[in-house]
């Protein structure tokens, strides 16, 4: 199946039209509660933080893809996820979509809190280095006090958004539907899978090159796109997805 060209289509199927409203619900929820004066964070609480992090929560696997920071965030995301989605779910139907589009996000977060772990083993062998040597020399210990102060910053960085999901659901639709034409700006279109292996390799670079300053989780688009792919390989393979 490279064409995608079916005889009845819902242009707002129920899974994609639930998702938008509850995107939508929680992304107000956000705004007005970080505009109250209430001590509450939807982020400390729900959004996705490093394993070693004292704000890390297991429920964050899955609330993290329903929060967004801005409003061009949200939007980029939900408008790829009707754009891509919307033809999935046909296809599959609502229970089986919803499971990729779920196991798409925890994957990407597993993924992302890995990689995550991982980058944050230096930080950890110098926190224990300072520790260790501020009990030796008294002069050290400003440098642990900013140090302490910079670590616990990183810890306290929070992932959101439902991008990991969203990059599993763009895999999935360029694996299936390779040559369907898809018009960048609405002006000039480009086939899928040349579009899909752009991306996909951006990212993949921009995680391995991990620039500072780049306040994006690309491991998490990188993992969510290799979930995906697992999944809709496998799928297509017991002849399920078409």
């Amino acid at each position: 199946m490279t064409q995608f060209r079916p005889t009845r289509f819902e242009v707002l199927p129920t899974i994609i039209k639930n998702l938008l409203i509850i995107n939508g619900l929680v992304f107000l929820a956000q705004n007005t509660f970080a505009g109250s004066t209430s001590s509450f964070s939807f982020e400390d609480y729900f959004a996705l933080h490093a394993w070693q992090s004292d704000l890390y929560k297991p429920w964050q696997l899955i609330t993290h893809m329903f929060l967004h920071g801005d409003f061009s965030h949200i939007l980029g995301n939900m408008f790829a996820l009707w754009m891509f989605g919307s033809i999935l779910e046909n296809v599959w139907g609502p229970k089986r979509f919803l499971l990729f589009y779920m196991l798409c996000g925890v994957g990407a977060a597993v993924i992302h809190l890995a990689i995550l772990s991982y980058q944050l083993v230096p930080l950890t062998n110098e926190y224990e280095r300072l520790l260790l040597l501020s009990k030796t020399n008294p002069g050290s210990v400003p440098q642990l006090m900013d140090f302490m102060t910079y670590y616990k910053k990183i810890m306290g960085t929070a992932t959101l958004g439902a991008s990991g999901a969203v990059f599993g659901i763009l895999i999935a639709f360029v694996y299936l539907f390779p040559n369907t034409y898809i018009y960048i700006y609405f002006l000039f279109p480009v086939k899928a899978k040349w579009l899909g292996i752009a991306y996909f390799a951006f990212e993949l670079y921009k995680g391995i090159e991990n620039s500072a300053g780049d306040n994006v989780a690309r491991w998490a688009h990188v993992g969510g796109a290799i979930i995906g792919f697992i999944l809709v390989y496998i799928w297509k393979k017991k002849g399920t997805s078409s």
